[in-house]
């Protein structure tokens, strides 16, 4: 029977199922290496304070040290039998140095302990996720930059709207993704806030130097209630949002991509090597990468759903509900990073099709908002000039013809501001070189933003 480091006032054996009920090792064994670290920096800390000798924190120093060089190397198996990753690292240090080892747990407890690891785990996920944002951007400003003169429609409603560059639309995403990595930076601030030493919920009697551990870690701040310190997930619950919000982002790409990759769009191109095939239908090239991207949004928004419902009813201080909280995260975090990735190969592997954006851009209906501001710049008020282009679109509808085919008396009937100059806005590339608010998609603005990015992503 394998110790406990709880065992002490207990006289049976764990009945077998109860401990596999309870047994967390075969989660929280990434925390593996953030365990052990945590610990190397809680040793340090017992020792300069003379809690334990000189000489036994240097002991345990360089047992856990061993331990942390076996985890790197990949060569650390857990162990199925041990109750979590705490335990298996105790039970290891003891077989390495000894009853030393059994002084590691002074002043501190496997609640402060897990809070800990969890925030060390979080902040490198953190620093990972952001790197490969990065990627992600890269990614799609390289595609932009291809295309950068590609004039396609811009939809709303999943109607053909105004028309845009291709360019400016996957721009957006890039934007979108800043957003990301921006409140994955924020949420590191609550992330780095240490709560060892708050022990199992009170504190410790012992002369701990709780600020000297939060500089070893490289933590600004120290948790300021030792209650809270123990039981607070806010910070796991953040960035399970800001991944749930990461999640939403990547399938709204995913769904344009496919769309533009189906036959009805025929805008986006795919290389065998990012796509799949039917095993019925021989003619089949799917976006699968994408509509897995797609699907996964609504795993990672159901870990939050999941971690917000576990933490709703929960007094304080520490409740054993939260060993689910690692398996909300763990799932969310490499769910996210797995996206990012595969995203960044994808998009390297696609180009966008100029024949099948003429296609799409046929109907010069798409400039109607020019023909109508074009009226405004003669004195029109835009009202006015939304009717009149609207009427003109109707009958250009029911006759089957595109405006610019509308005779010039027609045309006048409908306002005598329609002469033939009005019908040059009714293209394409004029209407996108006509725009001049900021942030529009005039091709000036957008080559100004790519290059802004360019620089900025290096």
């Amino acid at each position: 029977m394998k110790r406990k480091l709880w065992g002490g006032r207990f006289t049976k054996r764990t009945d077998p199922l109860v401990e596999r009920f309870t047994s967390s090792i075969a989660v929280d064994q990434r925390l593996a290496r953030y365990d052990v670290e945590g610990s190397i920096a809680h040793a340090k800390m017992l020792g300069r304070c003379g809690i334990i000798t000189h000489a036994e924190s240097q002991r345990i120093v360089r047992g856990l040290t061993r331990i942390l060089r076996t985890i790197q190397q990949g060569t650390w198996k857990p162990d199925p039998a041990a109750e979590d990753i705490h335990t298996q690292i105790q039970q290891m240090l003891e077989r390495a140095i000894g009853s030393v080892a059994r002084k590691l747990h002074t002043a501190r407890s496997r609640n402060d302990q897990v809070s800990l690891a969890l925030r060390l785990y979080c902040r490198e996920a953190v620093t990972g996720l952001c790197q490969s944002i990065r990627g992600a951007q890269r990614a799609l400003v390289r595609l932009a930059r291809r295309h950068r003169h590609i004039v396609i429609p811009g939809y709303t409603h999943l109607q053909r709207a105004q028309p845009v560059l291709v360019a400016h639309h996957l721009l957006a995403y890039v934007e979108m993704l800043q957003r990301d990595a921006e409140r994955l930076q924020d949420a590191r601030s609550r992330i780095e806030i240490l709560p060892l030493g708050a022990g199992a919920l009170a504190g410790t009697s012992l002369p701990i130097d709780r600020a000297y551990v939060a500089r070893l870690l490289k933590f600004p701040r120290i948790a300021a209630n030792s209650m809270d310190a123990v039981s607070d997930r806010d910070f796991v619950l953040e960035l399970l949002s800001v991944l749930a919000t990461i999640g939403i982002h990547l399938s709204r790409l995913a769904e344009d991509l496919i769309l533009w990759a189906s036959d009805e769009f025929g805008l986006l191109a795919m290389d065998d090597a990012v796509a799949t095939g039917s095993s019925l239908m021989p003619q089949k090239k799917n976006p699968d990468v994408l509509e897995l991207i797609r699907g996964q949004a609504g795993l990672v928004t159901g870990q939050l759903v999941a971690c917000l419902t576990m933490m709703k009813g929960l007094p304080l201080s520490y409740n054993r509900d939260l060993q689910w909280d690692k398996r909300f995260l763990f799932q969310a975090v490499e769910a996210s990073q797995g996206a990012l990735t595969v995203l960044e190969r994808f998009l390297g592997h696609v180009r966008i099709r100029p024949e099948a954006s003429a296609r799409l851009l046929a109907s010069d209906a798409l400039c109607a908002t020019d023909l109508a501001e074009y009226l405004v710049t003669r004195g029109v008020a835009f009202s006015d000039a939304h009717a009149i282009v609207g009427k003109l679109v109707v009958l250009a509808q029911r006759s089957g013809r595109q405006l610019r085919d509308v005779g010039l008396t027609q045309l006048k009937s409908f306002s005598p501001h329609l002469d033939r100059a009005a019908l040059a806005v009714l293209d394409p590339r004029r209407s996108v070189e006509r725009k001049r608010s900021a942030g529009s998609t005039n091709p000036r603005q957008v080559g100004r933003a790519l290059r802004q990015w360019e620089k900025r992503l290096r």
